[in-house]
């Protein structure tokens, strides 16, 4: 079946949003106040964002609304100007079956839900990865919750943990060839219901091969469903990409399905903001 209607109407709305904003009113109004450097008959993207973004701190639907950023919605006020908006990301599958269903005999029923992801990573001067920051609200879906499992596919890494968070299980399970599992322990145990702020790093240790397609990509493998998933990575100005896609993989171990190029910021970033994700490996890769 083709799209070519959704996609018809999808132009006309955002057609349709550029004119309420740009006509004198309520609406331009509202985010011209936050306009630095005005431009002659255009709508700056970024103030929008500020509008949307105090509206979340005004009336947040989840908790990770009341810290979201300007920036972070900058890119979604981007694509629903062009008719391009995708605020949902859902794939094929993040991981086999047979992979789902190791990952589930070794971490037992879900105890948690994660409520917001946001991922910072940064790509040193050599060009390889270097850290990453992650934010992650949960919230207990069951009693006595003390402790999440944390994936990764590799052990080529450092994990240090910081707000909400006191200490790693020192317990290592590998559930496959490369995806290995351990936990890490809450400041405090939740009862079903009750939220917190998580906040830890992970730290590289790769080689340095430029031609490993795997030292020269970020990317978040989501199984269930996900919202408020923020990734950026920021390249160090002495070792600046000569490109960056956004891409979509079919699992952990298969190759890219979709990807569209991408424009670093004046902060030699990317970044992409998500409302729901799920059921798929999403991210960004680049070539020197």
């Amino acid at each position: 079946m083709s799209d070519a209607p959704a996609a018809a109407g999808r132009r006309a709305a955002a057609s349709y949003l550029r004119e309420l904003l740009q006509r004198p009113g309520a609406y331009r109004r509202m985010w011209e106040q936050h306009v630095i450097r005005a431009r002659s008959g255009e709508i700056t993207q970024l103030a929008v964002a500020e509008v949307l973004a105090r509206r979340l701190w005004s009336y947040p639907r989840v908790p990770g609304d009341v810290d979201v950023l300007p920036h972070q919605l900058k890119d979604t006020v981007s694509r629903a100007l062009s008719g391009r908006l995708l605020s949902v990301l859902s794939g094929p599958r993040a991981v086999t079956p047979r992979t789902e269903q190791e990952l589930q005999a070794a971490i037992g029923p879900r105890r948690h839900q994660t409520l917001s992801l946001h991922d910072h990573a940064t790509v040193g001067p050599d060009g390889k990865m270097a850290r990453t920051r992650t934010l992650q609200v949960i919230e207990a879906i069951s009693d006595k919750v003390d402790r999440i499992p944390f994936l990764y596919d590799t052990k080529a890494l450092t994990l240090e943990v910081g707000q909400g968070c006191t200490e790693l299980t020192g317990d290592l399970y590998q559930v496959s060839e490369d995806l290995f599992v351990t936990y890490i322990s809450l400041a405090q145990p939740l009862d079903a219901g009750e939220t917190t702020t998580l906040e830890y790093w992970m730290t590289y240790q790769y080689p340095g091969d430029p031609l490993d397609p795997h030292e020269r990509q970020y990317r978040r493998a989501v199984m269930r469903r996900l919202e408020n998933f923020d990734i950026r990575v920021e390249f160090h100005p002495d070792k600046l990409p000569a490109g960056v896609w956004w891409a979509t993989w079919d699992g952990v171990d298969g190759g890219i399905i979709e990807q569209e190029p991408v424009t670093l910021d004046t902060q030699h970033s990317v970044h992409r903001y998500l409302r729901f994700i799920e059921k798929t490996v999403a991210g960004f890769h680049w070539s020197w």
